[in-house]
């Protein structure tokens, strides 16, 4: 169905542009109209219009199915595409020129990808453009020599579609080229088995032995030549498996999918020469179709698990827009950009870098580093991140983290690990998978001489049978491809696994200790009030007290980030469970609790002093996050045991157990007490869960049988914990604890159908009840089912 942006609505509402859908301002839509007298937003969109129908493309109006992107009146400087070092590194060299894959977030269906084709191929040098719009990709081939690479853009931002680099583009066509070899393999290997099978079914209805030895000759060697490209180009990637394996000493199951194919396939060859009773060539096709077809399912499983990673990849922008020193502006690679430098965000463009907001409010989407839906705003002074894409308003960020320091680069190498981790659970199923494969083949041995004594014409095939039925498919892809499918759904959730087997670890755990501030307390309290001591300036305490704060990393530092004066500090240390100390304008403070300051009472507020007496006192305010409530009742639910263990007083830590109805409650805990309660847990057979943010929780967190650090925590404390939350809810550590449950409960299931199919299979293939073609459906269905059941973990959970 066609889209109509010029179809009435309410008497009230401003008409929309004819090119991209947007609302316009009643004023302009009496300036900004076409000959035909249709309404725009912009001149530039009208210009894009004109320009479209000059060029004979208006079937494009009439067949999209949704709005272009706003033109508006100043089109981007895309001069920066022009530089060689940016062409370098993104497009590469081709037969009559350079190709490079774009981005745009324009092209939101086949009439859009029909345009930019049309559009672009009709630009000076431009040799061939494929666009996408499934993917928003954009492929340009064009000769340097007649064109730039900027006037080509040039025409596609006039349009409304914004150029991007797909910076992950390189991965891209990785995983493409090798997605397309194995669809040819497996188109291949599909073709050559449905014709061997017509063949061997014409061979297997002559009950009578009637068909004429000319015949069936004529029959088995059509068979071998449709079989030879399956044995040897689609099950290339068993053979060069067998002959990794055999190189390194191990015997695993390539091995014995390529020996059981090889052995159908020459044994079938030297029968069909002889003249023999029997041939398998439809065995050895089957047997190599269904497996690749099960090892592509297994491959779609690991990359749903490494979505995230393109996804971080894709946005990471490759230039950005400096601010220079006389106001203007400069477009600059990425690697260029330069901590202290002002970075320029227009409207619907990524963050390049890590920063602090200059202007405001701005409304950024950040749901690619913390899963929240929807824009949140960020005021001046606020930290914003690279690949956060900003809405609505240019806006100003002056750069304090670049390169492979920003949130989004730590999120990348975060996910990255996960990935190529390799589970004890994982290692015990190749370690299984190897020895049964060891005593298979002992067992084969077995069988053969067996039936060489008991019916030497059956004993090649009942041998054939054994070694395809029992290849242990399923038992290998039982563990890593439900392990992959299930990284994958909680890198979706927002968690990402730093530790090999925290996911099964999460899944056994019986308590979860809970810290306090920044955990289930919002993470930026407020000052609500500060006493000076013996008539010391509250003003100046509250200077010394910002700047011991700086960049001590706790949890309440925000809470004094206001009052920063920029004084100098040195000698600082923190001391975990009291505080920080430092020198201010040539004398020694401490900031924490009271007898770490100079006090004798401990109230739960924050005090100032030299060591001997107070100067000041700090009160803080915090609130519970909004769903902590929730992510508690949802952790009670599940059957989890909960503890609350904080450095803080007891007065503010038992206000918080009593709000979420925690019982077991301990206050003033320094990182060895917090360490000690983890340890007499798990004294009592208990499989502990520690949830924590700050640099006082990296000695329990890794001490902990399975940990989980919030997402702005200390960075020490995200390094010491085995899951990382990527955004601020606390409903994701329920939600993680219900994924890591199901995946172990799948990979039961999924070993035990291994096991259990093994079992029945082996005896009948023993007993030459088998034949090698249903042999190779029920190891095959045997691996299709242990991979369908895995990629259900894939379907998103919350």
């Amino acid at each position: 169905m066609g889209f109509d942006a010029t179809a009435p609505g309410p008497a009230a509402a401003a008409p929309a542009c004819t090119h991209c859908g947007e609302p316009t301002a009643r004023a302009e839509a009496q300036r900004v109209l076409d000959a035909d007298g249709a309404p725009y937003c912009c001149d530039g969109c009208l210009a894009a219009a004109q320009w479209i129908r000059e060029a004979d493309l208006g079937d494009y109006y009439r067949l999209r199915t949704a709005t272009a992107g706003r033109v508006g009146e100043d089109l981007p400087d895309l001069s920066v595409w022009d530089r060689e070092d940016l062409l370098r590194e993104h497009a590469h060299a081709i037969a009559g020129g350079r190709r490079i894959t774009l981005l745009t977030d324009g092209m939101r269906c086949a009439a859009c990808a029909w345009l930019i084709q049309k559009a672009l191929a009709r630009e000076p040098g431009v040799r061939e453009v494929t666009a996408n719009a499934v993917t928003g990709r954009l492929r340009i081939d064009w000769d340097p020599a007649r064109t730039p690479l900027s006037a080509v853009l040039h025409r596609l931002a006039a349009l409304g579609y914004r150029p991007y680099l797909a910076t992950g583009d390189a991965r891209e066509r990785a995983r493409t080229a090798e997605r397309n070899r194995w669809l040819l393999r497996l188109g291949i290997a599909g073709i050559g088995m449905f014709q061997a099978m017509m063949m061997a079914e014409a061979l297997y209805l002559d009950f009578n032995n009637t068909m004429p030895a000319a015949t069936r000759d004529f029959f088995r060697w059509l068979t071998f030549l449709l079989s030879t490209p399956v044995v040897f180009y689609s099950g290339w990637p068993f053979l060069s498996g067998m002959w990794r394996e055999l190189r390194a000493r191990h015997v695993g199951m390539d091995t014995l999918i390529a020996t059981s194919t090889l052995l159908a396939y020459f044994a079938s060859v030297f029968e069909t020469i002889r003249g023999g009773q029997h041939v398998w060539y439809d065995a050895a096709v089957m047997f190599v179709f269904l497996l690749l077809a099960a090892r592509m399912l297994e491959q779609r499983a690991r990359n749903v698990a490494s979505a995230q990673v393109d996804a971080l990849a894709r946005a990471r922008p490759a230039f950005a827009t400096r601010e220079t020193a006389d106001g203007g502006r400069e477009s600059v690679p990425l690697a260029e950009l330069r901590v202290g430098d002002v970075a320029c965000v227009a409207a619907g463009e990524p963050v390049p870098a890590d920063g602090m907001l200059l202007d405001g409010p701005a409304w950024l989407e950040e749901s690619l580093l913390t899963g929240e839906p929807g824009a949140v705003r960020r005021d001046p002074g606020d930290t914003v991140y690279a690949g956060t894409v900003n809405r609505e308003a240019p806006a100003r960020v002056r750069v304090t983290c670049t390169g492979p320091q920003t949130r989004l680069s730590q999120l990348t190498r975060l996910v990255e690990e996960a990935q190529a981790h390799r589970p004890r659970l994982a290692r015990l199923a190749d370690r299984i998978g190897s020895r049964f494969v060891v005593g298979l083949l002992c067992v084969a041995a077995l069988v053969y001489l067996g039936w060489r004594v008991h019916d030497p014409s059956r004993a090649f095939e009942v041998t054939l049978a054994l070694l395809v039925i029992s290849c242990p498919c399923a038992l290998s892809l039982a563990v890593p491809t439900a392990l992959a499918a299930a990284h994958g759904a909680l890198a979706r959730l927002g968690v990402l696994a730093t530790r090999a087997d925290a996911l099964d670890t999460l899944a056994k755990a019986t308590d979860l200790v809970f810290d306090k501030t920044g955990t289930l307390s919002d993470e930026c309290p407020v000052l609500a009030t500060v006493e000076a001591v013996e008539g010391f300036d509250p003003d100046a305490a509250l200077a010394i007290a910002a700047a011991l704060e700086r960049d001590a990393g706790h949890p309440f530092a925000a809470a004094f980030a206001h009052a920063d004066t920029g004084l100098a500090v040195a000698d600082m240390r923190t001391v975990p469970g009291n505080g920080v100390e430092g020198t201010v304008q040539g004398r020694h403070w401490r900031l924490g609790q009271a007898a770490f300051a100079g006090g004798d009472v401990d109230d739960g507020a924050i005090w100032l002093g030299d060591g001997r007496r107070p100067v000041a006192r700090f009160v803080l305010r915090e609130t519970l996050r909004p769903d902590a409530a929730d992510a508690v009742r949802d952790l009670r639910a599940l059957g989890l045991r909960l503890h609350l263990c904080s450095g803080d007083a007891a007065g503010p830590v038992q206000a918080a157990a009593d709000a979420l109805d925690i019982a077991d409650v301990h206050a003033r805990q320094r990182p060895e007490d917090k360490l000690a309660v983890v340890r007499g847990l798990q004294a009592q057979g208990r499989i502990v869960a520690m949830v924590g943010d700050g640099l006082n929780d990296a000695p329990v967190l890794a001490g902990a049988d399975v940990s989980l650090a919030m997402d702005r925590g200390a960075a020490l404390a995200q390094r010491a914990a085995d899951l990382v939350m990527t955004g601020p809810t606390l409903l994701r550590i329920p939600a993680a604890v219900r994924l890591a449950r199901r995946s172990r409960r799948i990979i039961r299931q999924n070993f035990a159908w291994a096991l259990g199919y093994n079992i029945l299979a082996v005896p009948l293939a023993a007993a030459g009840v088998v034949t090698p073609l249903i042999a190779a459906i029920g190891m095959a269905g045997s691996s299709l089912a242990v991979t369908l059941n895995a990629l259900r973990l894939a379907r998103r959970t919350s």
